[in-house]
């Protein structure tokens, strides 16, 4: 009969040596590096969606305190590495976005070519309705069906969470947040923008980017580069099918903090008119 001390000689040969699982993890990521990054911003005008971009950059360079109907691209060196960061107009909650934000957003793929590594979908932490499930499907459709395989879910505002992991918030605010973590294959990621200067949580977000392009097979590309050039008559419908719905309203004002948030002092922007064709700069 073998004894206890024997059996738990076999017992630990077993277990995992953590430093292998180190040097697997690093040999993993090393071999997932790219030598430049790419990535698209999408979101509401809520703050959020600007500060993460400056954020990833380490500085204030797109601007929060107007809001503009422009694609903006920024570049900065992380880790040693070029990354380029396209803000595109912030859509609105309580109607359709207009034509020109959409075309707008359209165009910042053409802005980092040959094209993004990943779309970075920014949803503050706080309720999220039917809403705002139905304008992200609207706005994410203007890129083809394939943007959901690589966009990742970023979370911001993440001071509401507390000690609450990102699942349980996710599981709490029901099947619309999670039909939208679903089609992006579950890929989220929680970021505090109040973090400058050597951010612990940009290593990760860097490595989730890379781990997509590896799992997708490469970049994003458009629906046009992957197959037959499209006729002038086709591309023509296309764009005046850009926005199908234009002139529909809704009141429901969408994603949004909660109420113990100290983000409720900020008056929401998503009842204002479009800004004028010459304002600059972007904000949530």
């Amino acid at each position: 009969m073998m004894n206890s001390s024997r059996a738990a000689e076999l017992q630990g040969d077993d277990l995992p040596d953590p430093e292998e699982e180190k040097r697997l993890a690093k040999a993993a990521r090393d071999a997932n590096r790219l030598p430049e990054l790419r990535v698209v911003l999408l979101g509401w005008r809520w703050p959020g969606k600007s500060l993460t971009g400056n954020t990833i950059l380490g500085r204030e360079e797109f601007h929060l305190e107007r809001a503009s109907e422009f694609s903006v691209k920024r570049e900065t060196e992380v880790d040693g590495r070029k990354v380029t960061i396209v803000d595109t107009p912030g859509w609105f909650s309580a109607q359709t976005t207009p034509a020109s934000y959409q075309e707008e957003m359209v165009r910042s793929v053409t802005m980092c070519s040959p094209g993004p590594h990943a779309f970075l979908l920014v949803i503050p932490v706080g309720m999220f309705t039917e809403t705002d499930r139905v304008r992200i499907e609207e706005n994410l459709a203007l890129f083809g069906p394939d943007v959901w395989r690589h966009t990742l879910v970023v979370f911001t505002w993440a001071e509401v969470l507390r000690d609450r992991p990102i699942e349980r918030h996710i599981r709490r605010e029901g099947r619309e947040l999670q039909w939208v973590v679903d089609k992006c294959k579950k890929r989220y990621h929680v970021i505090n923008n109040h973090i400058f200067g050597e951010h612990p949580q940009l290593p990760l977000l860097m490595e989730k980017i890379e781990k997509i392009v590896a799992e997708e097979g490469g970049l994003y590309r458009t629906q046009t580069e992957e197959n037959k050039p499209q006729s002038k008559d086709s591309v023509k419908a296309s764009n005046e099918n850009l926005n199908p719905n234009m002139g529909k309203e809704e009141r429901d004002l969408g994603a949004r903090p909660k109420k113990n948030c100290s983000y409720t002092s900020l008056r929401s922007m998503d009842m204002d008119p479009p800004p004028s064709p010459m304002v600059e700069g972007v904000s949530d």
